[in-house]
């Protein structure tokens, strides 16, 4: 009787209404630990960083996801994506990431770049391509491509990419928590690891204060 009541309990605990729980959350499983933990840019927040390429189906198909999560993001998060530049043709997309920030035009073709690349098929991999794209959203076809090889531009890819060699990036989606966490995958899963990561975080900064 002892044994089937503690059967029961460990199968309620594992799920309930299809969520998981902390108890299944595995480090080198779930979610790998960063050998040297990277700097966070709020120090006084809990920093979870996205890494992207637009053309990866795996990122396109956890961007939902992400979507929804973003929409109650907790006031001690501090969310930033980073356009993965791992090789030169992320670089492209990664360069028009960072120049439709600039014109103020990310927000509005974010999702929709994911969309046309994969429910359209559509190939924008390059810089005359991602220039006619951003035109739909207002963007200036000459002030694109002055801003596109721009040294501003070129300092952030620079730091995107040696933010992927810290956190020892092989591929993408992956999310990092605080520095410290590296979280990779395509569905729900992803979301329940990180909101545990950040709960880990939490706990641990009340602790520290």
């Amino acid at each position: 009787m002892k044994k089937f009541s503690l059967g029961i309990i460990a199968a309620t605990m594992m799920t309930v209404s299809g969520m998981t729980f902390a108890a299944d959350f595995i480090e080198g499983k779930d979610y790998k630990v960063v050998p040297n933990v990277g700097k966070v840019d709020v120090p006084n927040k809990i920093e979870v960083r996205e890494f992207f390429w637009y053309g990866c189906s795996h990122c396109f198909k956890l961007e939902p996801y992400m979507q929804t999560w973003l929409r109650q993001l907790p006031k001690d998060v501090n969310f930033l994506r980073t356009p993965a530049a791992m090789n030169a043709v992320w670089e492209q997309n990664a360069r028009g990431y960072y120049v439709s920030e600039m014109m103020g035009i990310r927000k509005k073709a974010h999702v929709a770049l994911f969309d046309t690349i994969h429910k359209e098929g559509k190939q924008i991999f390059d810089q005359k391509s991602l220039a006619q794209f951003y035109t739909r959203y207002g963007a200036d076809t000459n002030k694109f491509n002055s801003l596109f090889n721009s040294f501003a531009v070129s300092g952030k890819i620079n730091q995107a990419k040696n933010l992927a060699i810290q956190y020892q990036l092989t591929g993408v989606p992956a999310v990092v928590v605080n520095g410290k966490y590296v979280v990779q995958g395509e569905d729900q899963h992803v979301i329940d690891v990180v909101n545990y990561l950040v709960e880990k975080e939490r706990k641990t900064l009340k602790k520290a204060s």
